[in-house]
């Protein structure tokens, strides 16, 4: 079982109990989510921007359109740092000082590179569609030339990493275990809804197969 080695960059300093270097623990929270926090510098300001994003081995791909400002200033600084995060539950405890979230979290450090082969853009970009809900891309009209020419995709390739973890409920004062309040943790998790079809698709077309499989592993 690999592990990324630790440094000043990736070292987790605040709650290093929570501390999570596993390659797998972090590619688990990666696959996990579907949207990332990206962090890049433009014209000496710091911006941070959600996108969605798509996972090979330990590569990440983004995309956009040519002209994308985030695209075109990652690829100028040649490496980006990228967090994903997901809100298990909320912890309530007896006091204030005490209340918490439990949550996973991961933090990439990578390189920056542009997908220039039109072979290796379709994979990325399938690699996106399908990380989103699997099996889609090979249901689609296949992209046209245009559209390909027209998109950036930028390979992020992980240089190192770190995850963050928290499980646990309530850890309150002993003094404050008599107080009478309720504590506790509300757990929370993001669910899919009935799939609603196009106004425009015809009658005929059923709701595939794949987005059935999504919608039932993923409901309330």
């Amino acid at each position: 079982m690999s592990t990324y080695t630790t440094s000043e960059l990736n070292q987790v300093k605040r709650g290093p109990k929570r501390a999570v270097y596993d390659v797998e623990e972090i590619n688990n929270i990666l696959d996990a989510g579907f949207v990332g926090h990206v962090s890049y510098n433009y014209k000496g300001k710091a911006i941070c921007l959600p996108m969605a994003y798509g996972r090979i081995e330990n590569k990440i791909y983004l995309h956009g359109s040519l002209k994308n400002r985030m695209l075109l200033a990652l690829l100028e600084a040649k490496e980006a740092s990228m967090t994903i995060m997901h809100l298990d539950a909320l912890v309530l405890a007896r006091s204030g000082f005490h209340h918490s979230v439990n949550y996973r979290s991961a933090t990439l450090f990578t390189s920056i590179t542009e997908v220039e082969d039109r072979e290796e853009k379709k994979t990325a970009l399938k690699c996106v569609l399908d990380h989103m809900i699997p099996g889609r891309w090979d249901t689609l009209r296949p992209m046209n030339l245009k559209e390909l020419n027209s998109t950036l995709v930028l390979e992020m390739e992980i240089q190192t990493a770190s995850a963050k973890i928290r499980d646990v409920g309530v850890q309150d004062e002993k003094s404050d275990l008599e107080f009478p309040v309720w504590a506790g943790i509300v757990p929370l998790k993001q669910v899919a809804k009935l799939p609603v079809k196009d106004a425009l698709l015809p009658r005929q077309i059923r709701t595939p197969k794949h987005v059935v499989t999504y919608y039932k592993k993923h409901k309330a």
